[in-house]
Formats: structure tokens, C-alpha cells, sequence
């Protein structure tokens, strides 16, 4: 069975339609043009009895690349992603979505941090911090194994 549609004189007499004619050229034009957001550290942070769990997801990082400082109460981040240098002759890059360079992120944690029993641990891309509370205001650098 057919649908019966009102008759409009000026539909069949206009020929643009803005929104189905420029649709196309709005999704090239914003393709190239509006820049992705580099990526952040995304991290989880937990509190325990005895002080706070840290998991940051650092993807495609080497953990000699990974720097973990402690200073009081304030826990800070830095990592760098390097690019890898594989060009063939002949090939051509379409699209490059992977982030490299750096990137850091610093927490104030309500607390200081004990940092005699403090432990890093990365593992498959996530750095897991063990973050034991303390009475103290000193400051380190804490080694990542």
C-alpha cells in the first residue's frame, strides 16, 4: 500500500537543500581539520586501611621510560612513548591515530606517604602503585621494577 504525501510547490522548485547538499562536505572538512585530543593517563585509585593503591594504564610505554616521584603527599607520573622507525619504500601512511610522545600526571593523595614501604610495579602497560601512608614529609625518587 502507497502513502499518501501533501503536495508542496516549493519543494519540487527549490533544488538546494542545505542540510543533505553541505552534510559531505562537513564530514571532509571536520575530518582534517578539528585535531583528535591527545590522550591522557587514565589511573584508578583506591584507598585501603593501610593507604592507597595507584593503577595508571600506560600503553605502549617501556618501563624504562616510566618515572615515579614521591614528594609529602603529592605522587607524580612521567612517561614517554617513543615512535618506532619502520618505513618501506613505496608505502604510504593513511592514518596515524597513535599517540606518541609524553606524558604526566600528578595526584595529591590526603595523606603522606610512607616511602620506605612504597612499591612500583609495572606490568603489561599498567604501572600499580603501592602507596603506604605515613607521618613524614620527605622526598624521593621511587625506582619502577
Amino acid at each position: 500500500m502507497r502513502t499518501l504525501t501533501r503536495w508542496n510547490p516549493l519543494r519540487d522548485m527549490v533544488r538546494y537543500d542545505p542540510f543533505t547538499d553541505v552534510a559531505p562536505l562537513w564530514k571532509e572538512f571536520a575530518l582534517g581539520a578539528i585535531p583528535e585530543p591527545e590522550p591522557t593517563m587514565r589511573m584508578d585509585v583506591k584507598q585501603t586501611a593501610s593507604g592507597y593503591v595507584l593503577k595508571a594504564e600506560l600503553p605502549g610505554v617501556a618501563k624504562e621510560d616510566v618515572n615515579v616521584s614521591i614528594d609529602g603527599n603529592t605522587v607524580s607520573i612521567a612517561a614517554e612513548v617513543k615512535r618506532e622507525k619502520e618505513e618501506k619504500e613505496g608505502d604510504k601512511v593513511l592514518r596515524c591515530e597513535r599517540y606518541f610522545g609524553s606524558v604526566a600526571r600528578s595526584m595529591t593523595m590526603p595523606d603522606d606517604i610512607d616511602l620506605d614501604r612504597a612499591d612500583a610495579v609495572f606490568d603489561n602497560g599498567v604501572l600499580t602503585l603501592t602507596l603506604p601512608k605515613a607521618a613524614g614529609g620527605e622526598s624521593r625518587k621511587l625506582p619502577v621494577h
